[in-house]
C-alpha cells in the first residue's frame, strides 16, 4: 500500500575512496570495472548539485509471493524534501500521496487516513511488508550512491555507470538519457535487488524544479 523515499544531507564525493574501500571485493561481471572514467568526479559533482526535480515515471515491485507496480505521477524534490504522487491497483485502486525529509515521512492513502513517522523504512514495512530501500533511492535514481553506508561502483566499457552495491543491495543501471539540458546523462531504467527482492525504476521524464 505505499511507497516512499527520504534523502539525506551529505556530500558523495567525501565518502567515494572510504565507500569503496570497505566493501567486500566480489568478482565484478564481465566487462566492468572498478575504475571510475577520468570525468567521474566531475560528473558525480554536478549530479549532486541537481538537487531540485522532478520526474515521472513507474515503480515495480517484486517480493517472495508477491509483486506490484504503481505509476509515479509527480516525484518533486526540493532539496531535502519529497513529494510523491502515486496511483496503482495495489495502492487501493487509486492515489496515494508521499510526503517527507530526512528522519519523517507522511503517508495519504486513496482513502483518505493518513500516517506519519519519523521512521520512513518502518512505515513502508508496516503498510506493506515490503523492504524497500526509501533513503537511498533519492541518490541511486540520479546514478550516485547514498552517503549512508559503504558502496562500490562497477562501471561498463563506455564509462558509464553500471552498477553500485551498498546496503545488501545491488543497483544496476539499464539505461541512461540525456533528459536535462547542462546535465549528465540520467538513469531511465534501473533495478535494486538484495536476494529476492527486487526494486525497478523506469523514468519517462525528468525536468530541473526551481522554488516558486
Amino acid at each position: 500500500m505505499t511507497t516512499f523515499w527520504k534523502p539525506c544531507a551529505a556530500i558523495v564525493l567525501a565518502l567515494f575512496m572510504a565507500g569503496c574501500a570497505t566493501v567486500r571485493q566480489e568478482p565484478l561481471p564481465d566487462g566492468l570495472t572498478d575504475q571510475p572514467p577520468a570525468d567521474w568526479a566531475e560528473r558525480q559533482a554536478s549530479l549532486q548539485r541537481f538537487n531540485q526535480w522532478q520526474l515521472t515515471g513507474k515503480l515495480a515491485v517484486r517480493q517472495p509471493g508477491e509483486s506490484a507496480s504503481a505509476m509515479i505521477n509527480q516525484w518533486l524534490q526540493d532539496n531535502e524534501h519529497y513529494q510523491l504522487a502515486l496511483s496503482s491497483s495495489f495502492l487501493g485502486m487509486g492515489r496515494t500521496r508521499l510526503e517527507g525529509s530526512p528522519g519523517f515521512i507522511e503517508l495519504e492513502l486513496p482513502d483518505g487516513e493518513t500516517y506519519s513517522s519519523s521512521d520512513p523504512q518502518g512505515l513502508i514495512y508496516a503498510a506493506t511488508g515490503w523492504e524497500l530501500p526509501i533513503e537511498a533511492l533519492v541518490w541511486w535514481v540520479r546514478g550516485l550512491p547514498s552517503p549512508e553506508g559503504d558502496f562500490r561502483l562497477a562501471f561498463d566499457p563506455q564509462g558509464d555507470l553500471a552498477q553500485i552495491e551498498q546496503s545488501g543491495w545491488t543497483i544496476r543501471y539499464e539505461r541512461w538519457r540525456d533528459f536535462v539540458d547542462g546535465q549528465p546523462s540520467l538513469p531511465a531504467r534501473l533495478t535494486a535487488r538484495k536476494g529476492e527482492k527486487l526494486v525497478r525504476l523506469v523514468v519517462s521524464s525528468w525536468q530541473p524544479h526551481s522554488d516558486s
